[in-house]
This record gives C-alpha cells, sequence and structure tokens, in this order.
C-alpha cells in the first residue's frame, strides 16, 4: 500500500462520457490521480437498479470499455489509477450483506435520491436492491478502506450513510474502517437544448468522443435567448446555454467579454456567438480525441487495464473481508467447526487402521 489516501469514485457502464461528465466530476479525477490512491469502479451493480434488461447487460462490456477510454482521453494515467468491474469483486457481495445490518430500512426511506431515481425509472414500487443502493455504495466505497468520495450534492447523504455504517461496525467490532470524507464536485452543465440536464438519451449531450461534424452540428443547434429573433435585438447573457459553455470551455476571456457585450448591446448574431464557441469546444476536445484514438488502436489495451485493475481490487476486497470477519468473529466459528470436523475424520481413520 502506498502512502497516499485512497478515493473511490467511478461510472454506471450505461454509455460514453460526455462533456457534462466532464465539467461535473472527471476534471477532477486529473487532479486525484496525483494526489490520491485511486480507485475507478464501473459500477455495473448499481446499473441493474434501474437497467436490469439483458439488452442493457449485454452492453455492459462496451460501455465500460468506451468509459475506461473516455478517462484515457482526458489524460488520467492508466499507471497511477485502477479500473475495475464491480460485478467481478465477488467479495462485496458479501460484504454488502454484512453491512446491511448496520442502517434501518427507515434510515435507507429519509433518501430523496432514492425516490428521485425510482421516479426517473418509471418504477411504481420500489425495488429492494434499489432501496439497498447506498448499502451496496456503502460497500463499494468501504471495500478499499477509501478516505475520499466525490460525489455531486445530491449524493452527499450516501457518503453520510457510509459513516455512519462503518462508525458502527467500528464501534460493534473493531475499527476496520476509516470514516470517509464527501468531496462535493462543483459544476453543472446544462443540455444543449437548455432546458435538462445534459444526457445521451435526451439528445442534448456533447460527448467527449464526437468527431468535429457532430459538435459543430450539436453547438449550431443549440438553444438560445428564445425572445431574440435577430442579430440588432439586445439579448440576455445570464441563463443563456451558449454562454455558459464558453466560460467553460473559451480561454480566451476578452473574447468572451466582447461577445457577452455586444450580444446585450444588439450587435452580434449568434451565429458568431455559436462560431467561436464551436473553435473553442474542437480546441478542448481534439486532443481528447486523438489520445483516446492511440489508445483504441492497441488491441485489447483496454481489458488487460480493467482485467488487471479487478485482480487488485479482488485482492483489496479478500483483504477487507476477511478483516471484518474476523472482527465479527465469523471466522472463529467456522475454524472451529472446520478444526472438530477434521479432527473427527482423522480419529474415524485412525480407528479404522487399527481395525484392520
Amino acid at each position: 500500500m502506498s502512502g497516499k489516501k485512497r478515493i473511490l469514485t467511478g461510472d454506471r457502464p450505461t454509455g460514453k462520457l460526455h462533456i457534462g461528465h466532464y465539467v461535473g466530476s472527471h476534471r477532477h479525477r486529473l487532479r486525484f490521480q496525483d494526489e490520491y490512491e485511486c480507485f475507478f469502479i464501473i459500477a455495473d451493480l448499481h446499473m441493474l437498479t434501474t437497467k436490469p434488461t439483458k439488452e442493457d447487460i449485454y452492453q455492459i462490456g462496451e460501455n465500460a470499455r468506451q468509459i475506461v477510454l473516455d478517462h484515457l482521453g482526458i489524460g488520467i494515467d492508466p499507471t497511477k489509477v485502477t479500473f475495475y468491474l464491480q460485478s467481478a469483486v465477488h467479495e462485496v457481495y458479501e460484504m454488502q450483506l454484512l453491512l446491511s445490518g448496520m442502517v434501518t430500512v427507515e434510515r435507507l426511506q429519509q433518501l430523496p435520491s432514492i425516490k428521485d431515481m425510482a421516479s426517473a425509472a418509471g418504477l411504481e414500487q420500489m425495488p429492494y436492491n434499489l432501496l439497498g443502493y447506498p448499502v451496496l455504495q456503502s460497500a463499494d466505497i468501504l471495500m478499499p478502506r477509501g478516505h475520499l468520495v466525490p460525489v455531486g450534492k445530491d449524493n452527499e447523504a450516501h457518503v453520510e450513510i457510509t459513516r455512519q455504517i462503518a462508525r458502527r461496525f467500528n464501534n460493534l467490532y473493531e475499527e476496520i474502517f476509516p470514516l470517509p470524507d464527501p468531496y462535493v464536485e462543483g459544476g453543472t452543465l446544462v443540455g444543449t437544448d437548455g432546458q435538462a440536464k445534459m444526457s445521451k438519451s435526451l439528445g442534448n449531450a456533447i460527448m467527449l468522443s464526437d468527431d468535429s461534424k457532430t459538435v459543430r452540428k450539436q453547438v449550431m443547434g443549440m438553444y438560445t435567448d428564445p425572445k431574440r429573433v435577430s442579430a440588432d435585438i439586445p439579448g440576455t447573457v445570464e441563463g443563456n446555454p451558449v454562454f455558459a459553455y464558453h466560460d467553460f470551455f473559451n480561454p480566451n476571456k476578452a473574447e468572451i467579454e466582447d461577445l457577452k457585450s455586444r450580444y446585450r448591446e444588439g450587435r452580434v448574431g449568434d451565429v458568431e456567438v455559436k462560431e467561436k464557441l464551436y473553435i473553442a469546444l474542437e480546441n478542448f476536445l481534439a486532443p481528447i480525441r486523438e489520445r483516446r484514438a492511440r489508445y483504441e488502436e492497441q488491441t485489447g489495451y483496454v481489458d488487460e487495464l480493467l482485467y488487471e485493475g479487478t485482480v487488485r481490487a479482488q485482492k483489496e476486497a479478500q483483504e477487507t473481508l476477511f478483516a471484518m470477519k474476523k472482527a465479527m468473529g465469523l471466522t472463529g466459528v467456522w475454524n472451529r467447526i472446520r478444526r472438530a470436523a477434521e479432527n473427527r475424520q482423522k480419529k474415524l481413520a485412525k480407528a479404522e487402521a487399527s481395525a484392520e
């Protein structure tokens, strides 16, 4: 184990990543990889809470590869982080069971994010695995004995659940787990339609892997000020997605201020504002595409990364689970039964040998 503290974060394998993911969370991972020992989970078990069909499951492998490629594209160093597939770390299933006794149903029902997820998935009743989602999430975090967990503001309460579970386990048995701290990630990016959070399924996303032609089409079709029917009409900058994107992706701050000033005065058209946004996005995305393509050309490389990372996660999980069961006294129960059975078998074998 290195001297660095550990971090656990990751993604559900529902598809490629978009620039909204980058703004909201993934840009922070570039810094984390140097400051922490990073575990990046491909959370396919969590995906099953809202996407449980065979068709969804068949897509996990390819989606996992694309997510890793997106990470490598933005500049994540594969030698500094551990990518792993959640469902292949079977010890986490057992950890979830053991940790489920550390929290009540009522406490889980208090989490508004769980109800929101059920509603978004169109579920009329709460499935057991969705209610237990925070406990599985706790097992994920506690498996590598993580110290920091990056989350959105709406999921901060999930880390608090993990802290409560860890504290209760430590108090009941033995201090096995550090209490993880949340890192609340700032920054959100509205979709290109200006109406909803960026999402591939809504068609309002610019993917990190999109080609230049696709990016241009998305930018030129972006929602702007609906009251502005011609370039000579003063427009609103605040809440305008095009300018929100400029603020984040365009490093030329003087150009942004000039565009905003002229837009408010009715001296610039939407086309020019969007053209300059397209150029800024291209300057940001082109190096990502190039890095991504280099890794993608190495057949089997991403699978190897996932395999080696998952083997490492399995080893970490085995050590954590053993420490948990030892602290609880469960290993002693089995060992006593095993030794008694082995001793009996030896005595019977010895008696049979003597009789002969």
